[in-house]
């Protein structure tokens, strides 16, 4: 056994994809229904290599490799959650404040307790960062309290459970999900018979139901005239049969105003019109709204839906397409061909990683995370997990600058996004197990992991309260946003794993991490200085 334990201490990209490849397999493996995930590799890698520093051997994956993973994670968590970001940061900034107000809540608790149990505030300082599972705010610890190695011990005490706690509190978190208040609608099609005498135009419709319908296919004056792609100026008249896209309850809202819903199935028709879904793989096209397509006017064709990953949404006029987004087209038959070619219809586009736009973003991301902020009696940096995580929100909101692609297909991101979690789990582990031994040598270890607790606890439960009972949170998005307190990547791994890669959790994610990431560096600092 030492000498296979010697041979991976000297092999560090060997004991890298072994941990990786034994670590998901064991994730596969459910217990009770529940499944790790890649979260399970964090735990292989804290196992491996603790078992080996009792041997006397060192497994040790560089911090290198772990910065590239988690800047890769971070960067294509951004890219996909960018668009969603934005739209809900108009109605998010005080679920941000409110979840800052939970770590300073449990930074208080971390220092009441210490005191309670005796602890030296250098120990308390870890102790919090390894809770809330953040190596910044362990950093910005030791730094403030003199490089002393108590927080390092601190902090690999209570960094164990700080996962496990908000695992468990995701799981929770989950169980509930199928009665989501904020989950999306399903999209439905109904055709409908018109019956007002307004002679609506479609345009109109449209925007007074906030562009949560749309119209596919028109057929004007009974059946001897032929069934077209509508535009925004046609007219409605009595006696029209429409197809109305969106969902359930706006659709029967419209066809209640409208007429009534019609035994006719203009969509199960496709004699005159035709529709494909189509990969948009044509990067001229990219960044450019629906609208911006001209779809209607180079081939009397329209957009009703859009696949991007999992989730279908409604096409609306100002819904910016993305690389790899997979549109649903109505069109005259004839004209199907030539759509296809103009959007691309290529799926080797979905597996580009957008190299530009995946190395400026990246460089721009990490040297903002190296950026000075002074802040009175002391400077921070955020750190390139955060950098990363910023820029690639930015990106991922603008999607073209000028000719360039800024965004990445969501197929693309996401693996990236896949092996980097991985490799950082990782690298993580390892360096976590490679403390415990140094850290259970300590006498105070239990009074660390009882403070341990109390923190992730206050901030598990602080979070989920909030969230729910004061604004209303689903519980996918609470997930993610518990991930995101935590800044922790196997949480949020688990709630992807647990909902199919919801888009939702990473929202969530996405909308709390770079505040809890630079209130924790902060609040780091100030325990460290006590």
């Amino acid at each position: 056994m030492d000498v296979v334990l010697a041979y991976l201490a000297r092999q560090e990209i060997l004991l890298l994809f072994l941990l990786v490849g034994f670590g998901a397999l064991a994730g596969h493996f459910k217990i009770a229904g529940v499944s790790l995930g890649a979260a399970a590799v964090l735990f292989l890698a804290i196992a491996a290599s603790a078992g080996a520093k009792s041997r006397g051997h060192e497994f040790v994956v560089p911090e290198a490799l772990g910065t590239l993973g988690l800047t890769l994670f971070t960067f294509a968590i951004g890219v996909m959650s960018g668009p969603g970001f934005f739209a809900s940061l108009r109605r998010g900034i005080w679920p941000i404040l409110a979840t800052v107000g939970v770590l300073s809540s449990a930074a208080l608790v971390a220092v009441l307790g210490g005191r309670l149990l005796g602890l030296d505030p250098a120990l308390v300082a870890g102790a919090f960062a390894g809770a809330v599972t953040n190596t910044p705010a362990l950093a910005a610890a030791r730094e403030a309290s003199g490089n002393s190695p108590l927080p390092t011990i601190g902090y690999a005490v209570t960094y164990v459970f700080g996962v496990i706690g908000m695992l468990l509190a995701a799981q929770l978190a989950l169980r509930g999900r199928a009665n989501d208040r904020d989950a999306p609608a399903p999209l439905v099609n109904c055709t409908v018979r018109v019956e007002t005498g307004d002679e609506p135009r479609i345009g109109e419709i449209e925007r007074r139901h906030g562009g949560r319908v749309r119209f596919s296919r028109v057929k004007h004056g009974g059946s001897r005239f032929p069934t077209q792609a509508p535009g925004d100026a046609d007219v409605l008249r009595r006696n029209d049969l429409v197809t109305v896209v969106g969902p359930e309850d706006i659709v029967a809202r419209v066809a209640a105003e409208l007429g009534h819903a019609s035994s006719h199935t203009l969509h199960a028709d496709r004699s005159e019109l035709d529709f494909r879904r189509i990969t948009l793989s044509n990067t001229q096209l990219a960044g450019n709204t629906i609208a911006g397509l001209g779809l209607m006017r180079r081939f009397g064709a329209t957009v009703t839906r859009v696949r991007r990953g999992d989730v279908d949404m409604l096409a609306n006029d100002d819904l910016v397409l993305q690389p790899g987004d997979r549109v649903r087209v109505i069109a005259p038959r004839e004209q199907i061909a030539a759509v296809s070619a103009f959007l691309g219809d290529s799926e080797r586009g979905l597996s580009d990683i957008n190299p530009i736009a995946l190395g400026l973003g990246m460089a721009a991301g990490i040297l903002l995370g190296k950026f000075v902020f002074p802040v009175p009696g002391a400077e921070f940096s955020i750190g390139s997990a955060a950098g990363t995580l910023v820029l690639g929100l930015v990106f991922g909101q603008l999607c073209r600058v000028g000719p360039i692609v800024t965004t990445l297909p969501h197929s693309a991101a996401q693996a990236l996004a896949e092996l980097g979690l991985l490799i950082f789990l990782a690298q993580a582990g390892t360096k976590a197990g490679g403390q415990l031994g140094a850290a259970f040598a300590s006498g105070a270890w239990i009074d660390l992991l009882v403070l341990g607790l109390m923190v992730t606890a206050t901030t598990a439960l602080g979070i989920t309260i909030l969230m729910r009972r004061v604004f209303g949170m689903g519980n996918t998005r609470l997930a993610g946003v518990l991930a995101g307190t935590q800044t922790q990547p196997a949480v949020l791994a688990f709630a992807n794993g647990r909902t199919g890669h919801d888009s939702r959790v990473a929202q969530g994610y996405a909308l709390v991490y770079p505040a809890a990431m630079i209130g924790k560096i902060l609040l780091g600092q100030v325990l460290g200085g006590l």
